[in-house]
């Protein structure tokens, strides 16, 4: 397991940053802080650019209409700077093994194909450009004491409805990939692990496609699935065709209308046992705050996604995921090796780590009614009682 955790959002900093110091100090502590009367945060995804959980849509290449840029020549970090950044190092500074993925929404608009934040596709000749614009970016953080230990190429390539972002196929991504942004990192000697795909479970054949061509392979740590559609078993189809590449789970989203103990236990069963059994070495739920009316937000953006935290003005309370990632990053620090249970009941699903200290843990999950259950291991035994539901 590589970690627990959730989408820092430029709008979840912003609101974090907003608190008085003393409440943002503890509020950090909570959840990167060592020991264990904190959440244990090890992974957060964060945006390059603008994701719809921004006030605004921004790059970090934007331009007057009709200008280009193809050297990069006025490249900045943007509004990263303002609480983004500051937050990340704050919180690199509690756990300096915090990894970070960083994913784009959409490149910037005069590289598009329509010319505009939502949707459209990367035109052919600023693919160079493009990857230039990961190098800049890496590095440009890298001066800011972060390190971009993971990327991925786009936030949700199938879906163009959202504000922003970028429609890109199996076939764009692979040349992408494997014939521009691959070769770059290379010759940059950056060790960013570039992952596949980031999108849901339903077209596990997007990154198979794009692992079967051995030169794009080459450049790809490992792929990256969302939720909202399919199965959790897709995982478990990429893991079969590539045994040697990674899988990571990175965003489901809990919203306004849904309830605390549905998703408790959806997310529960599915997104964090369900991805883990098939080969997820990390967890990482959507939006780490917003505020009580769910801002902020990019016009067209997601206007139901509710945080981990909501934080209001200077009063803080904590939302379901907060506790769907905590029920996991308490109890199963980075570095915890899958070990396979075997639960011989069909209502009864769990998963086993064996952890660095030796000791052993088990998430377990009663989809049934009330009922005993034994937990095994060689002679020694543990009967409980689990409610149903749990």
């Amino acid at each position: 397991m590589e970690g627990f955790g959730f989408a820092l959002t430029g709008g979840s900093a912003g609101l974090m940053d907003a608190l008085p110091a003393e409440k943002k100090t503890a509020l950090l502590k909570e959840l990167f802080g060592a020991g264990p009367e904190n959440l244990g945060i090890s992974y957060i995804r964060i945006s390059m650019g603008a994701s719809d959980l921004d006030a605004n849509v921004f790059s970090y290449c934007d331009l007057p209409k009709g200008e280009t840029d193809p050297q990069l020549t006025k490249f900045n970090l943007s509004q990263d700077t303002l609480h983004l950044i500051p937050m990340i190092q704050a919180a690199l500074k509690l756990n300096p093994t915090l990894k970070i993925m960083a994913s784009p929404w959409s490149p910037p608009v005069w590289m598009k194909s329509n010319g505009f934040s939502m949707g459209g596709h990367l035109l052919k000749q600023y693919y160079d450009s493009y990857a230039l614009y990961f190098v800049k970016y890496i590095k440009a953080m890298k001066a800011k004491g972060i390190t971009i230990h993971s990327l991925t190429m786009q936030n949700e390539p199938e879906h163009g409805g959202n504000n922003p972002s970028l429609l890109m196929d199996a076939e764009e991504q692979k040349v992408f990939l494997r014939d521009h942004l691959g070769p770059l990192l290379a010759k940059e000697q950056i060790k960013t692990e570039v992952i596949l795909y980031d999108h849901n479970a339903d077209h596990p054949n997007y990154p198979i496609s794009i692992l079967n061509d051995p030169k794009a392979k080459a450049y790809a740590a490992g792929t990256a699935f969302h939720l909202y559609l399919g199965d959790e078993s897709a995982l478990s189809k990429v893991h079969e065709a590539h045994p040697d590449k990674k899988l990571y789970f990175t965003e489901q989203w809990t919203g306004a209308k849904g309830s605390f103990d549905g998703d408790l236990f959806w997310h529960t069963e599915h997104v964090v046992l369900g991805t883990i059994n098939h080969w997820s070495s990390a967890v990482i739920e959507w939006n780490l705050a917003a505020d009580a009316s769910f801002n902020p937000h990019t016009p067209g953006g997601c206007s139901e996604c509710k945080g981990a935290f909501t934080i209001q003005g200077d009063a803080i309370s904590r939302n379901v995921s907060y506790y769907i990632i905590g029920q996991a990053s308490k109890f199963i620090p980075v570095g915890a090796q899958r070990v396979t249970t075997n639960a011989n009941m069909e209502s009864i699903k769990s998963v086993g780590f064996l952890l660095v200290n030796g000791k052993k843990a088990n998430l377990v999950v009663n989809t049934g009614v009330q009922q005993k259950v034994k937990i095994q291991e060689g002679n020694n035994q543990i009967i409980f009682e689990m409610p149903a539901k749990s």
